[in-house]
């Protein structure tokens, strides 16, 4: 099911760019969630080859092309505040992140993991699988949940409701 999610929420984000923002905001947080809990629930696998790295689809020019796009879906709402990141603690500032960059650090993982995956062969399947998964644990799990809180408040705009209720 994890790859069916996945393919499904790369086919999106590869296919958004005429899409407004609340449809894209709409349909991004139907999938986010399914993709959280499918990445859950990956079994644990061992890596075969540690040695060898696996084949990236996801060049740079492919990433920045994707990110560009996003923000431009996104306009002034791409940016939110992130109070997740270890630095923050030590910041008298607030740390900003972009939704566009966070989305598009996702799809590269999932991406690399579908082109490995598609190519059928056993013991690559398994690593990608492997990376796929250690790397939800450590880096994209978190945000794709840093992600989804800032779509699900621009998606209810909690900030234009407090402005309203204080007049």
């Amino acid at each position: 099911m994890f790859t069916t999610v996945a393919t499904e929420f790369c086919y999106f984000l590869e296919r958004a760019e005429n899409m407004n923002r609340d449809a894209f905001v709409n349909i991004i947080l139907q999938i986010l969630p399914l993709l959280y809990v499918e990445a859950f629930l990956l079994p644990e696998v061992e890596l075969f080859n540690d040695e060898e790295e696996l084949e990236r689809y996801v060049t740079e020019e492919r990433y920045e092309a994707l990110r560009i796009k996003l923000s431009a879906i996104l306009a002034e709402k791409d940016d939110y505040l992130e109070v997740f990141l270890p630095e923050m603690a030590y910041s008298d500032t607030p740390i900003k992140q972009s939704i566009s960059e966070d989305l598009a650090d996702i799809y590269m993982d999932i991406k690399n993991f579908i082109f490995v995956f598609r190519q059928g062969l056993n013991e690559t399947m398994n690593d990608a699988l492997y990376i796929c998964k250690e790397n939800f644990s450590i880096y994209w799990g978190q945000k794709l949940v840093n992600t989804l809180r800032a779509l699900h408040n621009m998606k209810y705009d909690f900030d234009a409701k407090v402005q309203d209720d204080e007049y």
